[in-house]
Order: C-alpha cells, then structure tokens, then sequence
C-alpha cells in the first residue's frame, strides 16, 4: 500500500484505468501503452514528487520512477485491475510507425526478464574472477552450480523468450513456451551434434531435408517462430468450434509451428543471426575507435528517447552468435560519464536538495541505472549532461580502440568491468576497458567543476540579509518596478494583493524568508509560499508564461517543504523565455494584503536577491 497514492495519481493523469490498454516496466520506467495518448497529463505528472520524467517515445508513454519502479508497478497493476501476466499488447492497441512499433515490440519482450538477465551476466563475471584469482576451479562443484545458475536462462532463451513473446503478440505463452523447449530438447541438440559429424543432410521432415542448427541461446529463431503460432492461435480460436478449439488450437500451434520452424523458420532467422551479427562485426572492424565513440556520445540520448532497446537484442544476438559482444563495454562510459558530471554537481551544489539528489543520482548511476543523473541533476543544467556525453564520447573511443569485449549480458555498470574478462585470463581489453572507463568519469566531472555550473558567487554577495519581522527579502536579482507598471492588468491593479515586481538578471527564484511550500503551480512558474512571520506571498516568474506549459522551468522545491532565506525554489532559462516573446518582468505579491495596514516597497532600481524588498505593516 506505500505506493497506492502515486498508483492513483499516475492512473489519473494518464486518463483513467480506461484509457490504459497496457503497462510494463524495465529497470526505472512504467511503459504505458495508452488508448488516447491526449488524454495523459505529462506535464502535471512530472510535479509528482514520485516522478523523476515523463517521456513520449516509441509509441509508449514512459514514466520514469527509479529503482523501485516494480513496487510502483504492482500498485498501479492493483490500482487498474489489470492482471500482472496479462498480455501487454492486446488487439486493441494503437498503432504507431514501423520504428515505434518495433521498439514497443522489443521492450516488450525483454523487460519482464531484463533483471535476472542481468543478474546472470553479473554472476558470470563474478565467476571469472573468481577463477582468475584462484579462488575457484572450474571442476569443483562449488563453480558447477554457480554455473548453471548463471548460464541456465542463456542456454534456454528459447524458453524464455517464447513465453514473453507469445504474451506480447497475444497469444497463449504456454504454447510458445513449448515451442522454445522443442527447439532446446535434448534430442534436437543431439541431431545437431549427429549431423556436424556426418558433414552432410541425411534428415528429412516428410521428405524434406533437414537442416540441423544448435537453437540453445538464440534469439531471433523463437521470436518470429513465436509470432507465427500467434497468428494461428487467433485463426484456430476464430474458426474452430468452441467444443473443441481449446485442446486443437494448441495442437495446431505446435503441430504446424514447430517443423515449420526447423524447416524454414529456423533457418531463415539464423541465418539472418549471423549476418546482423557479421555485419555489426565489420562495421566495428572498419574503426572501433570510432564506434565506441559515436556510442559513449549517444547512448544516454537514446535513453532520453526510450531508443536504447532498439540495440538490446544486437547485443544479445552478439553474444549468441559470437559468443562475445563489443558494443556493451563501449557503453559503459556513457553511463560513467554522467555518473562523473553528476558527482562534480554534488562536490559544487551548495542547496542542499541539489546535493542530496545529485549524491543518491551518483549511487544509483554506479549501478547502470542513469535517470536520476539524467533527468534529475545534468540534464535540467544542460551543461552536465553535454559534458557526460563529450566525456563518453572519448572513453567509448578508448574502449573500442582497445577491442574489449563482454562475454556475457548485462547492464552497463561497474559489474560490466567483471564481464569483460576474456575466458583465457586477463589481457590488455580489460586494462584498456577499465583505462576508457575511468577517463569518462573523471574527464566529466573536471569538465563539469571547471565550466559545467554557474559561478560561486562570493559568500557575502549569496548571504541573505536579516529578515525584518513582516519583511520579505528579493527572491531575484534584478531591477525593481512598481506594482502598477506591471505590463498585466490583473497584477498592475492590486486585485492578487500588494507588492513590488522585479526583472530578472539571472535565472533563480529564492526563499525571502523561511516557511514552508504552500503551492507549486503544475507549470512550475509561479510558487506560493507560507513564512513563518504570518505572511503569504505569490512569486509569479513572468507575464503569460503559463503558455509554456513548464518548459524552461525547473522547480527545485515541492509543495510542503521547508525553505530558508535563499533556498532555491525555481530555476528558469531566462534567454530563452525572452527569445520566445515573454515579459520576464516578475510580480512578488502579498496575498493576504488585507492582513496588513500598509505595504512598502524598497526605494531602489536595482536589487540583489537576499536584500530587503517588501516590509507590512500588520494592521
């Protein structure tokens, strides 16, 4: 029940329950599935306190949660009524484009077993270092077990993968599940085994010929094998009589399916297997320095996007293929690199909000997981998140020239290091993946202190003044103008309350005395404050800047919180809110005016925020 609230909230602003043809989640992200992506408030959502992002992409409206995003899950699932193991593709589904569809296909299929998936390339790894210490011998049994337990889901991904894919093209999963096991049987491997050593066809299906091919750890093979019985199943449940449809139904699935799939379907998609794989090969060959730096520079913009799983079954496909996979640790200083600039904000943030997010950000980045850095602390900079990129850009080419490799999946994280040890023992790959690694981190966060935050403005000039008892000090640095000159009537006549309002010189809105977080508009351009002195003052950052909708605004406080004098509350892109047409100038109103005998205004042109700007007198 900890997360109902939110489960409520997200269900609200997505349209309702009804409006919901389908939910999943990967590692940090709820991946709706909407009827009517109009209907979802995006904007509203990302006020939640519980929400890090809102992204639109691949025809799925994500919303970013964190690590515990399964809990979250759950709770909307409750929330809903939606089955955890319906299908996440129903028919009803919205369309989207090619590229669209093929993303929500992907992710589909991969993210109900991305976490254990994960788990096992890390167990490998660990394994490899084990043996290369010496603590383990790979005939003990001790290292047999931790074995099986780390290759099992890679050797059965026919398994596996039939089942969530017979989920995510709506049929039934038990079915493909049973598809995948044909192609992983004992006998079959057997075949393989029989006719790699007669070097020649003498199987025949019926008089057709029979090529044999290890289907243990592919990928692409069960996956189209798996839409193929879908299709059947719908025309089986469609054509045959009730009476009987529920036993030959499946038996038409597997009867059809499952030679078809040795005959042709398996083949094809092999083959297919290995030319994706050989052609990802050359094109590394070509210049791996340069791969690995087109994908430390892009990756985390691929994240932004939702993108990233476009290249999660290359990767898979790699190992299965190959054996081994370059792209992953080319990767890894995309991640490290953000994990750098976001460290650099925590070291030079002196709010201390800034510095608890950027620190828990940094944490969670070391682990693969790059949103909170992202979304919560680099991107909203700007600065930070190009610097991680730059950063990545030049461990990725570090990485590619050195030719490392991982010779089992996972994340990109700090465990990606174990991964890249080669079975014959360490060598020069891993120093120079560890080498690239280190280069994005630190070349982030030295590019990130040096040019990537605004200057450390002195301790005098950031040090509010004394607030006076029924006093407000200027929440922006600026120039000060008469209520009455404010180019909007409603401000200009009084009607809101008394006050001042100021043009902006920078880019914050500061505490003008210590209270609490009253109100936070959705749009994040105007925030309402309770102080302790009894007053209560609107700051409204601009005329007609609702229209933006919470673009190039960025709240650093939420409703209920506890402010200082000089806290941060909202910052803003100040240039560009005025390249796009908008009067900056901001009114500071006493909304409870009526409380007051008299408002005055401080006699000055030009104000620092901190200085004292409103005084009342109490009535």
């Amino acid at each position: 029940m900890e997360y109902q609230a939110l489960a409520q909230d997200i269900l609200a602003r997505v349209g309702g329950k009804e409006n919901v043809s389908s939910v999943i989640h990967c590692a940090t992200r709820l991946r709706f599935r909407l009827k009517d992506n109009h209907k979802a408030d995006a904007e509203g959502l990302k006020t939640n306190p519980g929400v890090i992002m809102v992204v639109e992409s691949g025809g799925q409206f994500q919303v970013v949660i964190g690590n515990h995003v399964h809990d979250v899950w759950l709770a909307v699932c409750r929330e809903a009524g939606i089955a955890e193991d319906a299908p996440s593709a129903p028919e009803d589904a919205p369309r989207g484009t090619l590229f669209a569809r093929l993303i929500d296909v992907v992710s589909g299929i991969f993210t109900p077993f991305i976490g254990v998936l994960a788990a096992s390339g890390i167990l490998k790894g660990l394994l490899a270092i084990a043996v290369v210490c010496g603590w383990l011998n790979t005939h003990s049994a001790t290292y047999k077990i931790w074995f099986a337990a780390s290759d099992a889901l890679f050797f059965f991904f026919p398994l596996v993968l039939g089942y969530t894919a017979g989920k995510k093209f709506g049929g039934n999963p038990f079915i493909t599940m049973t598809i995948g096991g044909a192609l992983t049987h004992p006998t079959m491997i057997a075949a393989f085994q029989a006719s790699q050593q007669a070097g020649a066809l003498t199987d025949t299906f019926l008089g057709v010929p029979v090529i044999w091919f290890n289907y243990s750890a592919s990928v692409i093979p069960i996956i189209f094998a798996a839409w193929v019985s879908c299709w059947l199943e719908k025309q089986g449940n469609r054509r045959l009589p009730s009476s009987i449809k529920n036993f030959f139904t499946p038996l038409l699935c597997l009867g059809v399916t499952v030679p078809l799939t040795f005959l042709l379907i398996g083949p094809v998609a092999t083959w297919l297997s290995q030319m994706l794989a050989h052609g990802y090969q050359f094109m590394y060959a070509f210049a791996p320095w340069l791969a690995g730096a087109a994908a430390g520079a892009l990756w985390q913009v691929c994240v932004i996007f939702g993108l990233h799983w476009g290249l999660v079954p290359l990767m898979v496909n790699n190992l299965a293929v190959l054996g081994q996979d370059s792209l992953l640790p080319m990767l890894l200083p995309a991640i490290m690199g953000q994990v750098g600039a976001a460290l650099a904000v925590f070291l030079r943030a002196r709010d201390a909000r800034q510095r608890t997010l950027a620190g828990s950000a940094v944490t969670a980045g070391i682990f693969g997981i790059t949103e909170p850095a992202v979304y919560g602390v680099n991107l909203p900079l700007r600065r930070p998140f190009i610097f991680g990129c730059v950063a990545g850009a030049v461990g990725g080419a570090i990485v590619g020239f050195s030719s490392a490799h991982v010779y089992s999946f996972g994340f990109a994280s700090i465990f990606t290091l174990a991964q890249m040890i080669p079975p014959g023992g360490i060598d020069a790959t891993l120093w120079g993946g560890v080498l690239g690694t280190l280069v994005a981190l630190v070349l982030a966060c030295g590019l990130t202190l040096v040019a990537g935050l605004p200057p450390r403005e002195n301790t005098a000039a950031r040090e509010p003044h004394p607030v006076p008892e029924n006093a407000a000090l200027a929440p922006l640095s600026g120039t000060v103008l008469a209520l009455e000159n404010v180019p909007d009537p409603t401000f200009a006549s009084g009607l809101l309350g008394q006050g001042a309002a100021i043009i902006p010189s920078d880019n914050q809105v500061r505490a003008p005395f210590a209270g609490v977080v009253a109100s936070l508009f959705a749009t994040r351009h105007a925030i309402g404050l309770q102080g302790d002195n009894g007053m209560e003052l609107l700051i409204h950052v601009g005329i007609d800047t609702v229209k933006l909708d919470g673009q190039l605004f960025t709240a650093r406080v939420s409703v209920g919180d506890r402010v200082q004098p000089g806290d941060v509350l909202i910052e803003f892109d100040r240039q560009a809110i005025i390249d796009a047409g908008y009067d900056l100038t901001t009114p500071i109103i006493i909304s409870n005016s009526d409380s007051y005998r008299t408002v005055t205004t401080v006699a000055v042109t030009a104000i620092t925020a901190g200085m004292p700007l409103l005084t009342a007198e109490p009535a």
